[in-house]
């Protein structure tokens, strides 16, 4: 069984894209473990309530872990004291109130699944696992967006100059048609680099000399094909992206397991994804709808138990054409 879905969309403008901004773009970069708390002040799960309080007011925290031998075992957290002094149970163990299999994030995740999560339960913090499964830290809205601005005010002048360097790529290789093929091989399964590829190919963009929009729009697009590639194949899959000065082309394929409707997997929120990676705070079923309004062409194609193919093309107006010079020859 086949299916083949194909769109073309109007070319997305500055103020189409206006949610997509720098700090979105940082979201897909930047992972948990790089703006999460460190220093955590954990709570065993035998002290008492009133203790938790005392922690609570001494370092000022709303929250906190509850924590064995190293090993998450609960969440305790300010409402949590709110109904213990409700009920007038200070001397009562935190074991008694805390949130026992509390939902975590993993460390390497990007800060974006961190953002889903709290947008999805409105919780107002989560402990950070490694793949061991051990405590390392804590994450909270708080350090999101002071990890952000951190990451606003880095200093990027060696990346200028990076830019620079490349921008003049095709402008000093002389032929009737240039382009640059990337190609990045992507594991089934492999959530610790989840993004690796949608980051690097983004960063040649501007490099290149892409507009900031054109950067963004494309990383997010090979980003959420290459989630579906570690979530949804068999063996993983290849990210192809082939940069020319007026168009960019990404072709995202896998040897199976293929989609049965593709029409159906457009929609938003359908997914195939097990339980085991919804733990994780994947398979939100909203990758090829966030692709699909990135992206100027897509087509997708499946054959069940085969593989799926899928092609996307943004395209760049003479006055963002990447490279010095390109701007007055534009290609028909």
């Amino acid at each position: 069984m086949s299916a083949v879905s194909e769109s073309h969309n109007k070319p997305m403008t500055d103020q189409d894209a206006e949610n997509i901004t720098r700090t979105e773009e940082l979201a897909y970069e930047l992972k948990v473990e790089e703006v999460m708390t460190k220093d955590l002040k954990a709570i065993a799960p035998s002290a008492t309530m009133q203790e938790a309080l005392e922690i609570f007011r001494e370092e000022r925290i709303s929250g906190a872990p509850v924590v064995v031998d190293g090993k998450l075992v609960g969440l305790i957290s300010m409402e949590d004291l709110i109904r213990c002094l409700r009920n007038n149970e200070l001397k009562a163990a935190v074991a008694e109130y805390m949130t026992t299999h509390p939902l975590s994030i993993r460390n390497t995740d990007p800060v974006v699944e961190a953002l889903k999560q709290f947008a999805a339960t409105r919780f107002g913090r989560f402990p950070v696992l490694n793949e061991q499964g051990d405590l390392v830290g804590i994450i909270t809205k708080g350090d999101l967006t002071r990890g952000i601005l951190t990451a606003l005010q880095h200093d990027y002048h060696e990346e200028e100059v990076r830019r620079y360097r490349a921008s003049h790529l095709f402008e000093d290789i002389e032929s009737d048609r240039t382009s640059l093929i990337m190609r990045y091989n992507i594991k089934k399964g492999d959530f610790v680099r989840g993004g690796a590829a949608s980051s690097k190919i983004k960063r040649a963009l501007l490099r290149l000399g892409a507009t900031p929009l054109i950067a963004r729009r494309t990383g997010i697009a090979v980003y959420e094909a290459e989630m579906n590639l570690i979530i949804h194949t068999t063996n993983g899959g290849v990210i192809r992206a082939e940069i020319e000065p007026h168009q960019i082309a990404i072709n995202v394929y896998d040897d199976g397991p293929g989609i049965e409707d593709v029409d159906l997997a457009m929609r938003p929120g359908y997914s195939t994804a097990d339980d085991d990676v919804r733990e994780l705070g994947f398979g939100a079923g909203m990758g090829l709808v966030n692709i699909q309004r990135c992206v100027d062409s897509m087509r997708l194609e499946s054959i069940v138990n085969k593989g799926t193919n899928l092609k996307m093309k943004i395209f760049l107006p003479s006055q963002e054409a990447m490279g010095e010079g390109f701007g007055q020859n534009k290609e028909n």
